[in-house]
């Protein structure tokens, strides 16, 4: 399933109607009045969109023969338009950093990973299934990962960190990714990010946790 894409921007007729639609919610006979595109058109448009995750139906709205669908951005979609998480993130950790000891900024954020697991359910299985699910879990959260194992230790090792901005000033923040993971898999996990040059992200997954190792 495909999921939008962060600093997603969309171009031409989509982009008008992403445009429009993150004013409130509209039908497609008003976003065809709008653009004055037919409503063929723009219903094609809006299939893109929410193939894409981008638009969704919100209900429905009165109309002169019967009810007619209204569709609006949808909630994932508006964060990946904002440009004001990730500098207020990194002034947020700024200020942590000055009012707590090192000590308590560490245990602060392990604890943020450890409520970021959320709702998700961990994933049952053999250690390589939940690593492999914990991989996933970074991609979905704009990480680019991959799963390497050598000699029965597991790596999930990352083309880049997706929390650049604040660990380039508070390597602490990645303690809090640290925790989401182990969390998550079910196994303890070290990070071993690699910060020369362009940050990437490194988590080595301990596989001494009397966890079943699955077969290659």
């Amino acid at each position: 399933m495909r999921r939008a894409i962060p600093g997603y921007a969309a171009q031409g007729t989509a982009g008008r109607i992403v445009e429009l639609l993150r004013r409130g919610p509209m039908t497609v006979d008003e976003l065809a009045s709008a653009l004055e595109l037919t409503r063929t058109a723009v219903r094609a448009q809006l299939a893109n969109l929410e193939r894409d995750h981008i638009v969704e139906q919100r209900g429905s709205r009165r109309g002169t023969s019967k009810p007619s669908r209204t569709y609006g951005v949808t909630a994932q979609a508006e964060l990946a338009f904002s440009q004001a998480y990730v500098p207020i993130l990194t002034e947020l950790l700024q200020v942590l950093s000055g009012k707590l000891s090192a000590n308590d900024f560490d245990v602060v954020m392990r604890d943020v990973g450890r409520r970021a697991v959320g709702g998700r359910s961990a994933p049952a299985g053999p250690l390589r299934e939940r690593v492999l699910h914990g991989s996933a879990l970074l991609n979905e959260l704009g990480g680019v990962t991959e799963v390497t194992e050598v000699n029965g230790v597991y790596m999930i090792q990352s083309h880049g960190c997706p929390l650049a901005a604040a660990t380039a000033v508070h390597p602490e923040a990645c303690n809090a990714v640290e925790s989401l993971l182990t969390e998550f898999v079910g196994s303890r996990v070290t990070k071993c990010c690699d910060r020369n040059g362009r940050a990437r992200c490194c988590f080595e997954v301990d596989s001494n946790d009397g966890a079943e190792l699955a077969t290659s």
